[in-house]
């Protein structure tokens, strides 16, 4: 079966235009841009419907987990979350990805994906994350093969589009379809939703791979993602729920959420952290004085990187 490219998502044929009417018959008196949270959300119901049986790329994160609970939700057993296992996935968010699905008796199944064998990877130049999710949307094509499933989608939300982001380029090679984008759920949306739904993951934390801690140009390596791990479950046991370990080879960088600081400044709690982290292998422990920000690795890429990250 054939696909075609609407706003940068892969569709098969037949699903354009089932997508096209759905959005007028929806949106008939409002624009999509202004359609509030209801007609979103029936929006994503009809948009899943249509896929007829799917497969998640399912993280554990906020925006997977509610897409594969709607999923499951509209198509019941004709829907799969797929979670991919390495040693870039912290084990703490493997076992809340795992309970979420048991919880909500969604059918699940693990892929062990081996991204640490790949140079390109190890390498860690901008395109890390396009070979990550190149290797897994791979994967998960053979698996939808020898499953018989019809179609591939993933949590992309219309936030995520402006930032540096090679996994979508991934997924657009690979047709991954875009559900939460095309029913134009923002991260706020999905969040609300979720809430809404009765979901504990509505407020869960924003996480990423482990290896999007190591600055770029610093080889991953799975002693490295270890050291990062152990860190941020040092902080988490700490009374920090949001943080980030930068991993800057003899540095670690510590982000933490700006409504904590004032506690993280504290010298006594300051010296246990330089400490437990030294202990870990580091040289040097700074804590960042900006907080927590999402992807603040990417502010050290020169734009000539971007943009050939985003047509790899």
């Amino acid at each position: 079966m054939s696909r075609r490219e609407t706003n940068g998502v892969g569709l098969f044929d037949g699903e354009q235009a089932h997508f096209n009417n759905v959005r007028l018959h929806l949106c008939s008196t409002r624009t999509i841009a202004n359609m509030d949270l209801a007609a979103k959300a029936a929006l994503l119901d009809e948009t899943l419907q249509s896929c007829g049986s799917l497969m998640v790329a399912y993280s554990g994160g906020t925006d997977s987990a509610f897409l594969a609970f709607a999923a499951h939700r509209v198509l019941g057993n004709r829907m799969l979350a797929v979670i991919a296992d390495s040693p870039s996935l912290p084990r703490k968010e493997l076992g809340q990805a795992l309970d979420f699905c048991e919880t909500m008796q969604i059918p699940l199944q693990t892929l062990q994906t081996s991204e640490l064998s790949d140079t390109k990877y190890r390498q860690n130049d901008a395109n890390r994350c396009f070979y990550c999710k190149d290797e897994l949307f791979k994967r998960m094509e053979l698996l939808r093969e020898h499953l018989g499933f019809d179609a591939i989608a993933f949590g992309m939300n219309t936030d995520d589009r402006g930032d540096h982001r090679p996994g979508q380029t991934a997924a657009q090679n690979h047709h991954i379809l875009a559900p939460l984008v095309l029913a134009q759920l923002s991260k706020l949306d999905i969040r609300q939703l979720a809430q809404n739904a009765g979901l504990l993951i509505h407020d869960k934390p924003a996480s990423a791979c482990l290896s999007s801690r190591l600055a770029y140009g610093l080889p991953v390596t799975a002693e490295r993602l270890s050291q990062v791990e152990q860190a941020e479950d040092l902080l988490h046991a700490m009374g920090f729920r949001q943080v980030r370990v930068r991993h800057h080879d003899t540095l670690a960088r510590i982000e933490i959420a700006r409504e904590d600081l004032p506690r993280a400044f504290d010298l006594s709690l300051l010296d246990n952290i330089s400490n437990s982290l030294k202990a870990l292998g580091f040289t040097f422990v700074a804590l960042d004085a900006q907080g927590y920000r999402s992807g603040s690795m990417n502010s050290l890429l020169p734009a000539s990187a971007i943009t050939s990250a985003s047509h790899a």
